[in-house]
Formats: C-alpha cells, structure tokens, sequence
C-alpha cells in the first residue's frame, strides 16, 4: 500500500495532508454512487450487474491510475473525467427508459432542483394520464416493453403539444423517418423529426386507445381518445390513412365552442355598433361569412346571442352544433334526415312553427336559399352562415344561390365577413422604426406608423442569457383575433344595389359607404402594435391565392 501512495508522498517521505484529504474524500464518496447505480438500474429494469460493474471498474481503475501517476494533479483530473463519463453514460441510458419527470441532470431537473416552482411544476406531470374511447384510463405499463414504449413516445409528443398550445399535430411519412408539424393559431409550425420505431411505438399505442386496429396500416381509421392533465381535459381525435410512403396520422384536439360576446370579437366601435343593432331588425337575411376555420362559428353563435332569448323565440338549424346555446332550441340536420327529407325542407318545417330569429348554419343550395328569401317575408329574422374569402365574394355567392338578384337584394339585411389573424406575443414583441420603402408600399400614415412592432427574435434573462419566451414558446404570436368586413342594407343602399349592372359597380357602391376592406382592417391592428405587416401580408396573400375569382355579371331579376 507504501508504495501505491507515492503519488500523495512529498519528497522526505511525509503524507501531504492537503492531497490525501481529497484522495480519500473522493475514494469513499464514490462508493454511494456505485450503490445508487446498483439500485437505480434495478428499478428502471435494466441490467444492474452489467451497469455496477463497468461504473465500479472504472472507479477502482482511475483510483490505482491515479496513485501511479507520479503528477498528483494530473492523476486528479484523469480519475475524476473518467468516472464522469461512466456515470453521465449510465444517467443518459436510464433517461432513455423512463418518462420526463423522472429524468435527471436534465436542464429541467437541474432548474428544479435550484427552483421549487419549478420542482412542483414536474412533479405535477405525474398527474397526467391517457383516458381510452371507453373511458378507461391508462396506467403507465411496465418498463422495457412495448407499450411501455409508446406509452413514453405519446406522453412526450402530447405534453409538448399541450404546452405549446397546438390544436392539430399532423405525422407525415419520409424515407428515413416522419415529419411532425403542428398547428398554432392556425398556422403549421415544423417540429423535429421523430425516428420510424418511435412512430411506430406512438401509432400502436394511439390506436389502442382509440379503439382501432392497430395491425391496419393502409385502410383510414377514425377514433378518439383523451388526455388528462392535472384535471384538465382533452379530447382528441385521431384519423390514420395509409400512403406509398408509410402511414399518415393527424391528431385533432376537439375544442368545444365558447360563447363569446360581440365585445370580445375585435370588432371595432362602428362594427359593433351595426351588429348591436340588428336587436332592433325584426326581419330579413343577416350574412355571417367567412374561409373555413376563421372563427365563423364563433360570430354566428354571438349575434343569436345578441338576441334576448326570454323575449324573442330563437332557433336554429345546424349540421353540427359545437356548442349548446343556453335558452335557444337547436336542430340539427344529420345524414339520417337525408334519406326522408332535404336541408331545404326541413328548413321550411321549422320556419312553419313561427319563431322570431333562426340561424342556419350551412347554406349550400339554391333551394336552401330560396327558403331563406321566403321566410324573411313572413317576419323572421335569419342568420345565415356561408363560405367566402370576402364580403363581395360573399354577395356574390348570396346572389347566385337565390337566382335572383333582387330577391338576393330585396330580403338582405347586412353581411360581415371575417378572418383571422395572429396577435403579436405582449411578452417578447420588439418595436422598430419601419423603413420608408415600407411605409409608402402600404400606404401607411407617416405620424403614426413610426414605431411597429415584430416578433421577438430574442429575449435575455437577467443575466444576459438568451431564452425563449416562456408565453409563446419562442414563436412570437400568441392567440389570434378576429377582423371583419362590415355592411348594414337599409332600404336606399338596397336600391342603389339593386340597380347595379356588375359586381364591380355593387363594389363601388359599398365602398362609398365608407366599408373597410379586410386589409384595411389589419393595418390599423398593425399601427396598434396588435400584430406585424408580416401576419398582414401572410393573411392576405391566402385570402388572393384562395379567393381569386373573374368579375361577372349578376343574373338578371327574374320577369314577374
């Protein structure tokens, strides 16, 4: 033993205290961790022999290394970096095998471990669970196995989309491995890849949940299943479909519809001042239009809500209610109505019952129309939801499926249209002064545009360290709202349509009703710092491209 201390022996043969403390402090601090190993493998059921074997040979090798390194201070650094790169080894395969709450020495459990906040936060991960079609929740199932697997795959991929707020994750198949991307505000963001035998294990397990067939891979599968998280529940609906290329999921997250107010709408004063008073309108056809999954829904559900129910009888009819209007009788028009009546009739059914208000969600025929036209003639009020890019395409649908222009025209009595558009994140905006070029490329208002405002790109700690904005996840927007196209018919603009000889002249006409385009709308969300002139120009280009149409004559009134 003499002589394998020489490396801790200062020439005159005494024992330097001030390098044998250390050397003995560090030999019998190790021998905990080769414990912790032994027992820590053991409970994440992986090979422990295999495990404190290699991490105790290494710790006995470096120990004789380093009493045989005549340089003190070397042998130090060799037998400490050695048994790091074991024991960081042995901490990355054990992560591996174990969900994210129980993960150490990650950036996570290292914040944890300084912030309690933080601590309880990932402690309360543990209280997420998968519920089954049938209502049954899912334990977690036993390391190493399969579904173990795909149960850690899927808590991974849903706990990360629940917390960067996605609504739809879309799985595509490539050559080597499956692209990922989410939809955040209606908007696809790209996420990192993930390997086939991790989809593989993901698809499995979700299938399992949803009560598919897990063997099927080309035929398309539709389910649902639930996530629970800390009491917060989520239903999500998985459609599968195959390809040449492998198989395709995307996962939806079945939002019930709110009831939000005309207030909340983002609505600007003279805008809500119109559609408050349609209280006062006692008939006609009221427009509410917009592209698909713009927030149609949404307006339609608040102005009959606008309506007092205990005064007014409302109803409506709808292919698929997405919420429950409290005090409003709803009826839905289902495939089992398709094979005794039509849309149409059953439409004309309800407005024999006489009821003050009626919203119709889903005009697709000229017969649909046509009804909708008669009934404003016997005293109701109809609101009345369709598909357009825009107000003038909205009218110009209105117009074509009545076949009548004046009959469009006549029982008319406004039309709003909308999308949406993503509001800039409160947290990391950034304020710039915008360059000339731009401000003449849109025409903007030179004392008012001198400082816009644009996505983060970085945000810094109090340290000075780059971060990623806690609020938004680094994406810069956060929620969207709602911007609209606005116009009430009274009786003289309805004239004045109604002689109109094109749609390009009814476009003049409303024009001179002082009515703010969509565009015009988003620049003055831009000026007030609510969104970018990026947003704007992404919002508007998808409206061109999709809404593109050649300008036609009306039909002509149809002769008595």
């Amino acid at each position: 033993m003499s002589g394998m201390l020489l490396s801790a022996i200062e020439y005159g043969e005494y024992i330097s205290l001030i390098k044998f403390i250390p050397l003995v402090v560090l030999f019998l601090g190790w021998m905990p961790i080769i414990k912790w190993v032994y027992n820590d493998a053991e409970e994440v059921e992986t090979n422990e022999v295999v495990w404190t074997s290699v991490i105790f040979a290494t710790w006995a090798g470096c120990f004789i290394l380093w009493l045989l390194i005549p340089v003190y201070i070397v042998g130090l650094v060799l037998y400490l970096m050695v048994n790091g790169i074991s024991a960081l080894a042995y901490i990355k395969h054990r992560n591996s095998l174990v969900l994210e709450y129980e993960r150490i020495l990650t950036p996570s459990h290292i914040i944890g471990l300084l912030s309690p906040s933080q601590k309880d936060k990932l402690e309360s991960v543990k209280d997420f669970a998968f519920v089954t079609a049938n209502g049954n929740d899912v334990h977690m199932p036993r390391p190493k196995t399969e579904e173990f697997f795909g149960y850690k795959a899927a808590y991974d991929l849903f706990s990360d989309a629940i917390s960067k707020r996605a609504e739809i994750i879309v799985i595509n198949p490539s050559q080597h491995e499956f692209s990922m991307k989410y939809l955040i505000d209606g908007t696809p963001v790209t996420q990192p890849s993930i390997d086939k035998e991790s989809a593989g294990f993901v698809f499995d397990f979700l299938k399992e949940l949803a009560d598919l067939d897990a063997q099927e891979r080309r035929k398309p599968q539709k389910g649902h299943f639930t996530t629970n998280k800390q009491g917060h529940k989520i239903s999500w609906e998985i459609a599968t479909a195959g390809s040449t290329a492998g198989e395709q999921v995307k996962l939806k997250m079945l939002i019930k519809e709110e009831i939000t107010p005309l207030t909340k709408l983002g609505l600007s004063k003279d805008q809500y001042a119109k559609l408050e008073s349609m209280q006062n309108v006692n008939n006609g056809v009221f427009l509410v239009t917009g592209p698909k999954k713009s927030g149609v829904t949404t307006t339609f559900y608040a102005l009959l809500k606008n309506h007092d129910a205990f005064i007014n009888s409302v109803e409506t009819l709808e292919k698929n209610p997405t919420a429950d209007l409290p005090n409003i009788q709803q009826h839905t028009f289902s495939l089992s109505d398709t094979g005794t009546t039509t849309f149409a009739r059953k439409l004309l059914t309800l407005i024999r019952t006489a009821p003050d208000i009626i919203g119709v969600a889903g005009i697709e025929k000229n017969e649909g129309a046509q009804v909708c036209c008669r009934a404003e003639k016997e005293g109701v009020l109809l609101y009345v939801t369709l598909g357009a890019k825009t107000l003038m395409e909205a009218l110009e649908k209105w117009v074509r499926l009545v076949k009548d222009k004046n009959l469009a025209l006549d029982c008319l009595a406004g039309i709003t249209c909308q999308t949406l558009i993503r509001k800039l994140c409160d947290e990391c905006k950034q304020a710039y002064t915008p360059k000339k070029e731009i401000i003449q490329k849109f025409n903007l208002p030179a004392d008012k545009a001198k400082v816009l405002y644009r996505p983060g790109k970085v945000i810094y700690d109090k340290h000075g360290k780059e971060m990623e904005c806690d609020n938004c996840n680094g994406i810069g927007y956060f929620g969207r709202i709602g911007v609209y196209e606005t116009v009430i018919v009274d009786q003289q603009l309805r004239d004045q349509l109604k002689k109109a000889k094109s749609f390009s002249e009814i476009n003049s006409l409303l024009r001179k009703t002082k009515l703010r385009t969509l565009k015009e709308q988003i620049l003055t969300k831009v000026l007030d710092g609510q969104t970018a002139i990026n947003e704007m120009i992404r919002v508007l280009s998808n409206i061109a491209s999709e809404g593109r149409r050649p300008v036609r004559k009306p039909p002509a009134p149809k002769k008595p």
